[in-house]
Parts: C-alpha cells; sequence; structure tokens
C-alpha cells in the first residue's frame, strides 16, 4: 500500500483521538457539575471512545508494515483484531450504564441540573461526531480499511445515542418545571438504558464482522461474482474452487480455471493473468492466485484467442 494512503489513514485516528479528547473531558466536567447520568453515560462511551481511537491508531500504523517471512500475509489482520477489542470495550462499559441506570429507577430522587451547559455540550458532541464519523467513512471507503469503517460506524451511532440523552435532558426539564409532568425526572436514567441499548446493538454488529475477518470467512456473494465474471471470459471452460478472505483493507483470492489442455504453456500463463486481472477489477489490490487445469474443450464454446 502506498505510503500516502498509509498517512491519510494514519491522520484519520489521529483526528479521532483528538476528537475523543475533547469530548470526552467536556462531558466529564458538565456531568459531574449537573449531575446527569444521561451525560456521565455519555462520557463513560466517550472514554472508551477514546481508548479505541488509540488502539485504532496504532493497528492502522502496524498493519500498514509489508508483508515479511514470518507474515506472509502481512500485517492487515491487527485491523480486524482491533476492531474487535473496540467491541470488547464498548460492551464493558455498558454494564456499568445498565447498573447505574437501574439504581436510579429504583432509588429516591436523584437531582439532575438540566443546564444550558449540559444541553450545550451534547450539542456540541454532536456536531463532532458528525464531522468525525464522515471523515473516518470517506477514509475508509477510499482504503478499505475495516478499523476505520468500525469506528465511522461506532461514531455515528454516537450522534444518535447523543439525541436520546438530549431528550432525557428535555424530560427532566420539563419534570422540574411542570409538577404533574414530575415522573419526566426519570427520563434522564431513561436516557442512559438507551444509550446502553444502543452502544451494545451497534457493539455486537461490528464484533461479528471482526470475528468473521478473523477466521477467514468469504464475503457474501464475492466468490460468486469472481466465478460469473470469469466464466464469461474467452478460453476459460470453468472456474471453481473459488476461495476469498481478506485480512485489514486487502483481499486475497485463489482459484481454480480449466482451460484447453492443448494450448501452450506460455497461452496458459497470458489467460492466468487475464483471468487475475478481471479479479482484480472486482476486488482492486487483491493478492489473486489463479491455479489452471487442463481439460477438454467444450463442443461450442469459447472460440479460441489462446
Amino acid at each position: 500500500m502506498p505510503a500516502q494512503d498509509d498517512n491519510e489513514k494514519l491522520r484519520a485516528a489521529l483526528n479521532s483521538i483528538l476528537a475523543a479528547v475533547f469530548l470526552t473531558g467536556l462531558k466529564i466536567l458538565v456531568g459531574l457539575l449537573s449531575g446527569s447520568l444521561g451525560i456521565l453515560a455519555e462520557a463513560a462511551h466517550s472514554t472508551l471512545d477514546f481508548a479505541a481511537a488509540i488502539i485504532t491508531f496504532f493497528a492502522v500504523r502496524a498493519a500498514s508494515k509489508p508483508a515479511d517471512r514470518g507474515h506472509a500475509y502481512g500485517h492487515g489482520k491487527l485491523e480486524n483484531l482491533s476492531a474487535l477489542v473496540e467491541t470488547l470495550l464498548l460492551l464493558g462499559t455498558c454494564a456499568w450504564i445498565i447498573s447505574q441506570s437501574v439504581s436510579r429507577l429504583l432509588s429516591a430522587q436523584v437531582v439532575v441540573k438540566a443546564s444550558i451547559w449540559a444541553f450545550g455540550v451534547m450539542a456540541v458532541s454532536i456536531a463532532v461526531d458528525i464531522s468525525r464519523a464522515r471523515m473516518l467513512a470517506r477514509t475508509a471507503a477510499r482504503h478499505r480499511s475495516q478499523a476505520l469503517e468500525a469506528d465511522a460506524l461506532h461514531f455515528s451511532t454516537d450522534v444518535w445515542s447523543s439525541l436520546v440523552v438530549l431528550l432525557g435532558l428535555a424530560g427532566v426539564k420539563l419534570g422540574q418545571q411542570f409538577p404533574h409532568l414530575v415522573w419526566l425526572e426519570k427520563a434522564d436514567a431513561v436516557a442512559g438504558l438507551l444509550v446502553a441499548a444502543i452502544v451494545v446493538w451497534v457493539s455486537l454488529k461490528l464484533g461479528l464482522r471482526a470475528i468473521e475477518a478473523l477466521i477467514d470467512a468469504s464475503p457474501e456473494g464475492v466468490a460468486e461474482k469472481i466465478k460469473a465474471r470469469v466464466e464469461a471470459m474467452d478460453n476459460v471452460f470453468d472456474c471453481h474452487a473459488v476461495r476469498v478472505r481478506h485480512s485489514g483493507p486487502r483481499y486475497f483470492v485463489d482459484l481454480h480455471v480449466t482451460l484447453d489442455g492443448r494450448i501452450s504453456l506460455q497461452a496458459a500463463h497470458d489467460l492466468t493473468d487475464d483471468v487475475e486481472r478481471a479479479v482484480e477489477e472486482l476486488l482492486p489490490g487483491a493478492d489473486v492466485t489463479v491455479h489452471p487445469e487442463p481439460g477438454p474443450p467444450p463442443p461450442e464454446k469459447h472460440v479460441g484467442k489462446a
């Protein structure tokens, strides 16, 4: 992978770290001053965002190292591993958020100061998360980085969880101003539970994708597309035993093709080069290995450029 691509990925990861530091400090300060569990839950969430962003940064940097004797397929799996670690971190904080929310729902009145600062910090959080989620998504799509894609999806859901906290604060404010709506003062704790539910859902999705990459699960539908594309080529009679795996941003493809057994070795070699290029058009940058096998030509198929 070109150094320029690696640098762009690292800049995206570093910007995510800086945003996490800013939001974590702001949420902790306002959460403690206001007593809002929703904001403190978001602060805990942002603390893990910070840890996850650091893990992503070092994983992206390590994954960019070229293949060596001990790692013939490169170091791309480190990106997938960082996504799994991020999942575990997120699930860990959910236990604390849920326990605190349930405690507040069942306990006596807890005073929450739904001040302008509380609303302001969540508005700032939403703006920052939208910005960095878009930046990470663009970079992840450009370089097929699962680690950055995981961060982008994560921060996209942060926007929704922050909106939930804003609604919880609004409920607290209404409950404090209108006695007949006093039950709304529990809205902050409910918001904490909803934040936890969102985090659990996203974490499970991220974790499943990371595990599938780590155990070399084939991307859905990709093998079928490769088979159809290759079998449509002239002088290729059959394409089978297609195997696809990915390590970080890079795909590795193995496939077998049946060719006319009467053609020369040079012609077979040229044809496998054509097959490799056809696969790389579907999966840019893929490492493709083609195994040619001799076979009799079908009665009426593929009249020969070979």
